[in-house]
């Protein structure tokens, strides 16, 4: 407060045409009386009101943005997946992690069903790439969609495996896509399996967690991350191929393999420029020999007929 009443005493006695007059061009005087002075001293207040503003709301932090700062989502490659741990599926029936896990890749979604926004944009953002992906889930791969709140049920996971079927909008998908609940132990095991850490805020009556999906190998171990809420589908299905262990995908989908590499410090899919310049090098030059035996050929064969 001092230093905006201090702001204000030196725009107000800085100001050359306080009390003073003003001559105009057309020879009639207005005297300012203070009035300008005042005006630059409010519009000085109120400049230095803004920034004092701007200023608090940086430096006041909230208390979820405390606790993300210490939370993770550490990406622990090849590591086992708990395959014993129960879990209790759409049904209300008990199931363990393990049977989900056969022949096929599978997605894992860590959210928690009543999450007010962020675990609905994870959701979507996997409905929007899987839409993409030609692979079907239940033939192709599996998605599991696991809550981390111990409090919420079966009800819950099976409304909202409803609601994502309708959105995936594709028939033949439903034994591949599972909702699961569970007690502590088993989501601890698993979240700490993946590397994934949340932490319930009190002062904002909600969970603090990172966004992202993983996918896992048929035999139960962890293969790629994406994180965020935009998973590109090309990314996904090279993901897909690659935790299958080439078991789904065409030789399109290995030679794409053979240009593009994982990156696991962006969770992205990469070009590898020096492959694809070899690959092209050697195409080339392939070609270019196939056309000299061509026409050698032909030259031979056209002097041996004149002969």
């Amino acid at each position: 407060m001092k230093m905006l009443m201090r702001i204000t005493e030196l725009m107000e006695g800085s100001d050359p045409l306080k009390n003073g007059c003003v001559n105009h061009n057309r020879g009639d005087t207005f005297c300012q009386r203070g009035g300008r002075g005042r005006a630059t001293a409010w519009v000085a207040s109120l400049c230095a009101l803004l920034f004092a503003t701007s200023v608090f709301a940086q430096n006041a932090v909230r208390p979820e943005d405390q606790v993300l700062e210490r939370l993770g989502f550490e990406q622990k490659l090849d590591a086992p997946l708990p395959l014993d741990a129960v879990f209790t599926d759409h049904r209300g029936e008990e199931i363990l992690l393990g049977d989900l896990f056969d022949e096929r890749p599978v997605i894992i979604a860590p959210i928690y069903y009543n999450c007010p926004m962020l675990c609905g944009l994870i959701v979507n953002g996997l409905l929007d790439s899987i839409r993409e992906v030609a692979f079907t889930p239940g033939q192709d791969y599996e998605i599991v969609v696991v809550s981390f709140d111990s409090r919420e049920t079966a009800e819950l996971a099976r409304a909202n495996r409803n609601v994502f079927l309708e959105q995936f909008g594709r028939d033949g998908v439903e034994p591949g896509i599972h909702f699961l609940v569970g007690e502590e132990e088993p989501i601890q095991r698993l979240t700490g399996a993946i590397g994934f850490e949340y932490e319930w805020v009190p002062e904002i009556n909600d969970f603090a967690h990172p966004s992202g999906v993983v996918l896992a190998t048929p035999d139960g171990r962890t293969s790629r991350y994406f994180f965020g809420i935009l998973y590109p589908p090309r990314d996904m299905r090279l993901g897909l191929v690659e935790a299958s262990e080439n078991r789904i995908g065409s030789p399109v989908d290995r030679l794409l393999l053979f240009c593009y590499h994982y990156d696991p410090s962006t969770g992205e899919y990469g070009l590898l420029v020096h492959r694809v310049v070899n690959t092209a090098g050697a195409v080339t030059v392939g070609v270019l020999g196939l056309f000299l035996f061509v026409m050698l050929r032909a030259e031979k064969r056209q002097h041996n007929e004149s002969s």
